[in-house]
Order: structure tokens, then sequence, then C-alpha cells
């Protein structure tokens, strides 16, 4: 573990609260959300514009390293009520450059106020759009964090049920699949956990689906069938509470006969990626992310 990871974890540890995350109010995680998205530089090499997605607000990262003629359309995290292009600005850069390839990042709506499915919908539209400015399906890798991990494997089980070509594959990092929270493992790691906690996550589950929906398999993809989808890349780190997630969506993809590679990271903290230049573990994540995406990519043009 680096000297960096190790202050970075003392630092959360001293600073968030976890016992009393599920208590504050929605304006103070927003604020919090992109305090943390701005600790991580914007790296040099990469140009960004603005662009709208039927409606949808967006933004290209486009790197100097360009390689590939893809696309990763991009779903940031933030427990569907929090986040933004700005927040993961730094992550969808660093990810564009180390994939050589075109970062498309979208603004999907955001709960309480747009409950479920709003945010699938968003997704849905913006796929939909990339496929009308010319771009091939094999040519798209989804991708997001956290809730945006999650959302991205929902974009696959929406495109399937409405009979749309699918991407050419899925790239999560720690990916919130469970919305009931149901794991076995998920109190023990919660107190590994030094950012986030199981009574936060589940009222941010229930501002964006009611109880009885919580299973639903487009909000908690774990309950989903998964046949029929195409690879899935996710890293996790082995000390935070959406672990269980993880193993238990590998388990029952790979018995769906769906191509699944894990990368486990020890002591890394929930989304460690979004730290950037100033964590050496998520600039060592993002290069593989990269590897993986350009690979991908590549193998299909």
């Amino acid at each position: 573990m680096s000297i960096q990871n190790s202050y970075l974890r003392y630092n959360i540890r001293r600073k968030i609260n976890k016992l009393a995350m599920a208590t504050f109010p929605i304006r103070a995680h927003r604020k919090g959300m992109e305090n943390i998205g701005k600790m991580a530089k914007i790296p040099n090499g990469v140009a960004f514009e603005k662009t709208n997605c039927d409606g949808i607000p967006a933004e290209w990262a486009v790197p100097n390293t360009l390689k590939t003629r893809g696309v990763v359309l991009y779903f940031h995290g933030g427990a569907y009520a929090m986040g933004s292009i700005a927040s993961h600005r730094n992550l969808s850069a660093n990810i564009a450059l180390a994939s050589k390839t075109k970062c498309l990042t979208i603004d999907y709506r955001l709960a309480p106020e747009h409950p479920f499915p709003a945010a699938i919908d968003d997704a849905l539209k913006a796929y939909k759009w990339l496929l009308k400015k010319g771009f091939k399906s094999k040519s798209i890798v989804l991708a997001g964090d956290s809730a945006g991990g999650g959302l991205a494997i929902a974009t696959l089980l929406k495109l399937k049920q409405e009979n749309m070509p699918l991407p050419c594959t899925a790239v999560c990092l720690s990916p919130w699949l469970d919305l009931e929270g149901t794991g076995e493992q998920s109190e023990l790691l919660s107190k590994k956990d030094p950012m986030i906690d199981v009574a936060a996550m589940r009222v941010f589950a229930a501002h964006y689906v009611p109880a009885e929906q919580l299973k639903h398999p487009l909000a908690s993809p774990l309950y989903a069938d998964l046949q029929g989808l195409p690879p899935i890349y996710i890293q996790v780190s082995l000390s935070e509470i959406l672990l269980d997630d993880t193993l238990r969506f590998e388990k029952k993809a790979i018995a769906a006969g769906v191509t699944v590679k894990i990368d486990t990271w020890e002591k890394t903290v929930h989304v460690w990626q979004l730290f950037g230049s100033m964590l050496p573990e998520a600039m060592s994540a993002i290069k593989k992310i990269g590897a993986y995406i350009e690979h991908a990519l590549l193998t299909v043009e």
C-alpha cells in the first residue's frame, strides 16, 4: 500500500462520520461529492466539449492519445442521488487517455427528484443517440462507478429487453448491484470500509426506488437474467461493502455463460480510481481499465 493511500484512508476515517451519513441532507452529500471530484487534477492532453444527447446534458473527453474509433459511454457514481459530469471529469479524462478512446459522460437525472427508472431512461437515450451519430454498437463501451456501474449493467439488460444491439463490453468500478443490501459480508466489510456505510446506502436506495421494487432487475441487476450479456470487467476493493455485490454477481454471471473478469485491490477505498494522479493505486487501476477497453475495441474494429 502506497504512502498516499495510507494517508487518504486515514483522512477519510478522520473526516467522515459514517454513522451520521444516513441523516445528512441530499444537498450536503451532493456538495461533498463535488468536493471529492475536485481533489484530483484534470490531466493534460484531453479536450472537453459540451454536448446534448437528445435533451441530456453530456460532455466529450477527447484524448490526444486517440487511437480507437469507439466511444466509452460513462455513467458517474453517487448512489443515484449525487455526482455529475464535473465531479467525475478527472476520471473520465484519465480513462479516455488510458484507453485512447473518446469518453462521453452524461448528467442523467438524479433521485429523489427523479426516481427509478429515470436514470435508465436517460442512459438508454444516450446510447441510442450514439447509434444515431453513427457509432456501431460494437464500438461502444458502457462504463461507470458505484451506482453508475450498476446503471451500466442495467442498461445492458434494458437493451437486451428491447432487442437492441449490445455494446462490445461493460467496465464497472465498485458497482452497486443489490439495492436491497442483502450481502452477508456487507456488515462485516462496513467495519473495514472507511468511506461508505450500509445504513446510508439503504437510505439512498429508498431515494431511488420504493421498497417493493428493490429487487427489480433494472434497479438491482444481481436479480436479473444475465444470459446473453457481453463481457464485463469489474474492479473492486477487498475493503469495501460493495465487494459482496461483485462476488455474488460474478457467480451468477458465470453460471449464465457471461464472460466476467474481476480485479480485486487490497486496502483501497470505494472507487479509488476517482483520486487520479494523487494516488498510485488509482493510476495503476486506470491503466488496466485503459488496456482492457483499447483491446476490446481494437479487436472488433
